[in-house]
């Protein structure tokens, strides 16, 4: 559950959280620009011309626009909080957004370094779909006067270096999940509308499509470089595979409240979202992690409860809460590497390279 020393109260305290980088919240990136433009989708040639002229089509350029029921229905659902909803609400937007925008950032970045005229293109879109994202949340955060100040977060906001490759991995993955978990909460609240605190949702099948499109779009440079999928290659996926999903799932665990509302449980929603992902996943990656196998499920459990007591050892402060950070950020090193050697299941890929949304 979100803790009080990440209480968001004020509009400071909404960009203070935003700013943060730590294991769980989403990060800025930067990356080898000169690598991006060896990258060649010639082998699928003819899959990235259509994909491309779907994003030039821009089937949602009228989409992120509030209709004139959304502040009523706001104002009809927001007075039922409890504080503690109302904090996992506000958590939940500024992480979504901070991440959208995080992609926002890194994709105009390599749009404006490479010359690659496949991979700019690309950007360029990518960019376009994701400012629409994190500009939408962002005016459901300043209902509450919490804006967040973009161009302040990208100046200020830490950046991390990761090769293209990790760039390639991390994005699929992150837009993969997120096409995974926007469509099972949209699908849950279709079934039962009465449980749509937040006139947000409305907005999450069309919007989670420009998700799974994205993903599209770097499942088709994987494919068309299959040397990203073999040899060494195989256990940074892995290892991108664990992070995305243990991150998910411990971040989840702290806005219980936010399931429930929904008519969900965090563990039960995380699993469908994990299953949903691996189907989707066989479509460029030879391993998924078997999360039936018991070390998986106890382990997640593990790092839960472990992330837990890191918060309270930050929140103790002093040197015997320095101490207790350190030994619980050993414990989940620990934990994270016995996850990682867990055995994994070996899947054929998909005959076609793309993949369209049925869920």
């Amino acid at each position: 559950m979100t803790t009080a020393t990440d209480t968001i109260l004020t509009g400071a305290d909404a960009n203070e959280k935003a700013r943060q980088s730590n294991m769980l919240s989403p990060r800025f990136y930067t990356t080898d620009h000169d690598a991006f433009d060896r990258i060649s989708v010639e082998p699928l040639r003819a899959e990235w011309d259509a994909m491309m002229k779907e994003y030039e089509g821009d089937n949602n350029h009228d989409h992120f626009q509030r209709d004139a029921t959304f502040l009523d229905e706001l104002n009809a659902c927001a007075p039922h909080w409890s504080p503690e909803m109302r904090q996992e609400v506000l958590d939940f937007f500024v992480s979504s957004l901070t991440s959208e925008f995080s992609g926002c950032v890194l994709y105009n970045e390599i749009r404006k370094h490479v010359k690659n005229p496949d991979i700019k293109q690309l950007m360029t879109y990518m960019a376009r779909d994701e400012s629409r994202h994190a500009g939408f949340i962002n005016m459901s955060l300043r209902d509450f006067d919490l804006g967040i100040e973009l161009g302040k977060l990208k100046s200020d906001k830490p950046y991390t270096f990761f090769k293209p490759a990790h760039i390639i991995y991390a994005t699929y993955l992150s837009e993969k999940i997120g096409y995974a978990r926007y469509i099972t909460i949209f699908r849950q609240l279709e079934r039962h509308p009465e449980k749509r605190f937040h006139p947000i949702f409305r907005w999450f099948e069309r919007w989670c499509n420009d998700e799974f499109r994205h993903g599209e779009s770097f499942a088709l440079i994987m494919r068309a470089n299959p040397e990203l999928l073999s040899g060494f290659n195989l256990l940074k996926i892995r290892f991108f595979l664990l992070a995305v999903y243990a991150t998910m799932y411990v971040r989840d665990h702290r806005r219980p409240l936010l399931h429930e509302a929904m008519g969900l449980e965090s563990t039960t929603y995380d699993y469908e979202v994990f299953r949903i992902t691996n189907e989707i996943t066989q479509q460029v990656f030879p391993i998924a992690l078997d999360i039936d196998h018991p070390g998986f499920r106890q382990g997640l459990a593990d790092l839960t409860a472990i992330a837990d007591a890191f918060d309270a050892a930050k929140k103790r402060g002093g040197v015997t809460g320095l101490l207790g950070k350190v030994w619980h950020g050993g414990r989940a090193l620990v934990q994270f590497s016995k996850m990682y050697l867990l055995p994994v299941k070996r899947q054929k890929l998909l005959e076609q390279p793309r993949m369209r949304p049925s869920w």
